[in-house]
């Protein structure tokens, strides 16, 4: 029998609670394939543009016995579709994207309720951001959710402040821009009183804050355990700045090693963000590693870019996301990004480009023509 929401809200935060310090997929492989299916067939009953694609492609709760087979939304279906499994009401909360590609067509990710998205959030910053320490004051660089209500990572910023912060914490963007000298005096009085802080911001927010202190010819050198939390994120914006520079910047400027410099990946169409291990391993005293985990409610699977079929172990192909904690839209999506995986976790490497995007395009067709109907 297909649960109500709030049976599926309760299913996902039972697997997130009794799993979130999992270090091993496998442990909760049998759960997690439970858990998929029941919200698949929770989706499949209630979000009628899943439930036509799902259809075309011969898949139903009585045909799908393995979380692997759940048909993948294309990720372009946020922008075209309306995508949710509860009636939208008028002030429902929405995350919305950028809309940098295509400004009249922008993702939309409902959001009738945030226990299971907060959860989601709350337990891998935890393990992979802070694994030595329970707060410490983090400097947030991206407008936080009462700036901007509409961003999945505005949400984000402003959470880990409320989770993880102490009382020096706060966000330094609002609506007039970004508090330079607000953030010189936080990073001043950390080097002086020597107490760690963390810089948590997208990857353009440090640009800009680069640019300003190299301007006043300003440095730092941050105390032990400081680090350094980079979002990411280019796209639309009016420069890029390659991986390698923007760290070695970051690196003469606030004196943060590499194996304190992480970054996440996540978007506005799922629930969930990886992280890099780094952190993790440095404090659990394992060997570093610098690929990206998921979470145990989350599966990453690497397909060809032509067939959308698995490739093998450290082939490059589209990543496909399985997000247990996206019970209101699609439990699995096709992304549009390039990555790579193999034993130890996997590697973003970018948006599918030009005729890599085969696949996308003939699930994207497949998409609409079936809720043209």
């Amino acid at each position: 029998m297909t649960k109500t929401s709030t049976e599926i809200q309760n299913l996902v935060l039972s697997f997130i609670e009794q799993f979130a310090n999992s270090n091993s997929a496998t442990q909760s492989d049998p759960t997690f394939n439970e858990v998929a299916l029941a919200v698949f067939d929770y989706q499949f009953q209630n979000n009628l543009p899943f439930r036509k694609y799902a259809q075309s492609k011969r898949r139903s709760p009585l045909l799908v016995k393995n979380w692997s087979d759940i048909p993948l939304m294309p990720i372009q279906g946020y922008k075209q579709l309306t995508l949710s499994t509860t009636p939208i009401t008028k002030d429902e909360p929405v995350f919305m994207s950028s809309g940098t590609t295509d400004p009249s067509h922008r993702s939309r990710n409902y959001h009738p309720s945030f226990k299971v998205w907060d959860a989601s959030m709350k337990f891998p910053f935890k393990k992979y951001v802070l694994p030595d320490r329970d707060q410490m004051t983090i400097l947030g660089l991206f407008p936080g959710a009462d700036t901007n209500p509409n961003s999945s990572l505005s949400r984000y910023v402003s959470k880990a402040v409320d989770y993880f912060g102490d009382s020096k914490s706060r966000v330094f963007i609002n609506e007039n821009g970004m508090d330079y000298q607000g953030i010189v005096a936080a990073l001043q009085d950390a080097e002086t009183r020597q107490y760690p802080v963390m810089l948590l911001g997208a990857s353009f927010s440090y640009v800009h804050l680069l640019d300003y202190l190299q301007t006043h010819d300003l440095t730092f050198n941050l105390p032990k355990d400081s680090r350094l939390f980079d979002t990411g994120g280019f796209k639309g914006q009016s420069r890029s700045v390659s991986p390698q520079d923007l760290f070695q910047t970051i690196q003469k400027t606030f004196a943060i090693d590499r194996d304190h410099y992480i970054n996440m990946y996540g978007m506005t169409e799922v629930c969930s963000q990886c992280y890099d291990q780094n952190l993790f391993d440095l404090y659990h005293q394992f060997p570093i590693k610098y690929t990206k985990q998921a979470p145990a409610w989350v599966r990453i699977k690497i397909l060809d870019t032509n067939t959308l079929q698995p490739v093998p172990a450290g082939q490059t192909g589209l990543i496909a996301y399985y997000d247990l904690s996206n019970w209101n839209s699609c439990v699995a999506i096709l992304t549009e990004d390039i990555g790579i995986q193999d034993k130890t976790g996997f590697r973003l490497l970018g948006r599918v480009q030009g005729a890599e995007a085969k696949g996308c395009s003939i699930a994207v067709d497949q998409l609409l023509q079936v809720n043209q109907r």
